[in-house]
């Protein structure tokens, strides 16, 4: 059994991680984090989700449970992963990253602290989704130029990033798909007079409301016809199944940045 600690645990994301753990053949809990102050901090992890005591306390110092795990999986804060990425790689500890909103600079330091220690990192782990990562780019492909590309993305109304890392992935696809520069073809915002579309767009929109777990609309629209490809999230439970996969696959690499295209094989 592989021995794994959850940070964020006190999370909706951390919560049904851990209970999926509990379920697993292959993983059990090692370790639970959050962060310094949250009501989860101290208090049994058992007795936090509701299932009865387990005897393991959450704590909110990664240094002090990493000597328990062997793989880390964070559903975080894109700021509070990259902290935990620094232990990790001082650990030589794997781990996967499930947080999204990393700016340029934050994504070139984990460019470097992957090189010490294996990590995955993806802005969504729906195996249904990197599948759609692996298909839009051909339809692109496929269609050309004709076709106007505009992404949807739907999530709760608790989200604090806009666009989703899973639609700004998607967009970065279909950009290399069409030859453009994302920086200049991406539109994330319609308003007033704003003239006709240009041919090398790709509108990214964005809707919050309720407990929409999420929902990703790719429109290709040409002449007469259009095509939508659709992934609609019914669970939680998807993007903590795709990292248990990924913690479990990570265990036989080797350092390196990995994403979940490396983890189903999708990649070549």
């Amino acid at each position: 059994m592989i021995k794994t600690i959850v940070a964020g645990a006190g999370g909706r994301m951390g919560g049904r991680i851990i209970r999926l753990i509990q379920e697993s053949p292959e993983l059990t809990i090692a370790g639970a984090l959050e962060q310094a102050g949250h009501p989860a901090v101290g208090r049994d992890l058992g007795e936090w989700l509701g299932t009865g005591p387990l005897g393991l306390s959450i704590g909110a110092d990664l240094q002090a449970l990493l000597p328990q795990g062997q793989v880390i999986i964070d559903f975080t804060f894109h700021s509070a992963s990259l902290e935990n990425l620094r232990l990790a790689a001082r650990a030589r500890t794997p781990i996967v990253i499930g947080s999204t909103g990393f700016s340029a600079a934050e994504m070139a330091e984990v460019g470097k602290l992957s090189r010490e220690v294996p990590c995955v990192l993806a802005p969504n782990m729906s195996v249904g989704v990197n599948a759609l990562f692996k298909i839009v780019g051909e339809v692109a492909r496929i269609l050309g130029a004709g076709y106007d590309i505009e992404i949807l993305e739907t999530h709760h109304k608790m989200k604090k990033d806009a666009p989703s890392g899973t639609a700004l992935k998607l967009a970065q696809v279909l950009a290399q798909a069409r030859s453009l520069d994302l920086e200049k073809a991406a539109v994330y915002e319609r308003k007033g007079i704003i003239g006709e579309r240009r041919a090398d767009e790709i509108g990214i929109q964005t809707f919050r409301a309720g407990d929409i777990v999420g929902e990703h609309t790719i429109l290709f629209g040409g002449m007469g016809e259009r095509i939508e490809i659709t992934h609609r999230a019914h669970s939680r439970d998807t993007f903590a199944r795709g990292a248990l996969r990924a913690a479990v696959w990570l265990m036989d690499q080797a350092p390196g940045l990995y994403d979940m295209q490396d983890v189903l094989g999708l990649k070549g």
